[in-house]
């Protein structure tokens, strides 16, 4: 099916993307995927481009776009390479929004030309050892002490977080016994703060090329000039940019499915067995025509969403239904791919085994399918 959803200025920046990943990234990528970490200056490099500051105001440097499109341009063209740069995802769609929607104008002049130029890179710290999903139950706490709050905790699962220059970090400013939601706020940490410590890089199954690592505040001081939001409304702020953050992970999961299809046809036609090509065998082509049929509908369901969160129109459940049919068909897409590999796709040099690992949490991340389903079911009245 024919898509719609870009227009030319989306097309010219697919071109950039591509031709930059093709001569920055694609050359020294195994190097990175074998350290399992991005250099810091990929980042700056983006900068340079204009490619990472689409969405910040021209008046400090930046794009002056929040046109959603472009960042679904960079998802697909590094699954097209296939290359997975999840940190810059996250980045880009699930913490620049934060600062774009939150700031006030000091905090804008102070760390606007940064975002645009790439010289500040970002994290965001909700998850804690002891709450996962259930950020109501956050025990990372700041106490106000003048004019700065006094920061004590610890955060997991944080993507990105080795390199970040500013971290949004969630933390408790005032307890309610009533109402478990109120009283977090959202304080941006700064690198190099004394007692703000960036701890060990957690191993995963999958994307190995993006960092994800514990943080802890040890009596941090943290100006209140760094508060982004009003104090204490945290909880209903992270809400503000959720559809879009799942909406991000489904973006990734059409293409990368998309890129997994793609391999496995020119893998069929390559491979020859008992004296002929995989592709000539009927399950094959069975396989891969149901295959590309169920993702068609995943990228139609995907592109409506994404036209409407242009638009602004995204509800929160139809980001929910958009995750989770897109995740869920990545799962059975690239496990498919990697059946018609055989066991070329089980060794990790295989770049249909790359996909494989780095699918699995796209289901877990973002919203678990268990969550999504919840709130969908809500949506019907049960």
């Amino acid at each position: 099916m024919r898509r719609t959803l870009f227009e030319q200025d989306h097309e010219d920046f697919r071109l950039l993307v591509r031709d930059f990943i093709a001569r920055e990234v694609l050359p020294l990528y195994e190097d990175w995927r074998r350290a399992e970490l991005v250099p810091r200056e990929l980042f700056t490099a983006l900068g340079k481009l204009g490619i990472i500051g689409t969405a910040i105001p021209e008046e400090y440097g930046g794009g002056g776009s929040d046109d959603y499109r472009f960042n679904v341009v960079i998802q697909e063209e590094c699954a097209r390479a296939g290359v997975t740069l999840g940190g810059l995802r996250t980045h880009l769609d699930v913490v620049v929004p934060y600062f774009t929607g939150l700031a006030d104008a000091e905090q804008r002049a102070r760390w606007f030309p940064g975002l645009a130029s790439g010289e500040l890179y970002t994290a965001v710290a909700m998850s804690e050892p002891g709450t996962g999903s259930d950020l109501a139950g956050v025990a990372t706490k700041a106490v106000r002490d003048g004019d700065h709050y006094v920061l004590n905790g610890a955060k997991t699962f944080i993507t990105g977080g080795h390199h970040a220059d500013l971290v949004i970090v969630v933390a408790r400013t005032a307890t309610d016994p009533d109402n478990r939601r109120a009283g977090l706020s959202l304080l941006v940490v700064e690198k190099g703060m004394p007692g703000f410590e960036v701890g060990r890089k957690l191993e995963k199954i999958g994307l190995q090329v993006q960092d994800t690592v514990e943080l802890s505040f040890a009596d941090v001081r943290v100006p209140v000039a760094n508060l982004l939001g009003e104090e204490g409304a945290a909880f209903s702020l992270l809400g503000r940019n959720l559809a879009q953050e799942r909406l991000a992970i489904a973006v990734g999961a059409v293409a990368q499915a998309r890129a997994a299809i793609d391999l496995t046809v020119t893998y069929v036609r390559d491979r020859t067995v008992f004296g002929k090509p995989v592709a000539h065998f009927q399950n094959t082509k069975f396989e891969l025509a149901a295959l590309d049929t169920e993702l068609t509908a995943a990228q139609a369901l995907l592109d409506a969403a994404v036209t409407a969160l242009v638009a602004g129109e995204l509800s929160p459940v139809d980001a929910a239904r958009t995750k989770l049919f897109c995740t869920e068909t990545q799962g059975r897409v690239v496990d498919r791919c990697l059946q018609l590999h055989g066991g070329y796709g089980y060794i990790l040099e295989s770049p249909i085994a790359r996909l494989y690992a780095d699918a699995r949490v796209t289901r877990i991340y973002g919203g678990t399918s268990e969550v999504l389903k919840t709130i969908i079911s809500k949506s019907l009245g049960l």
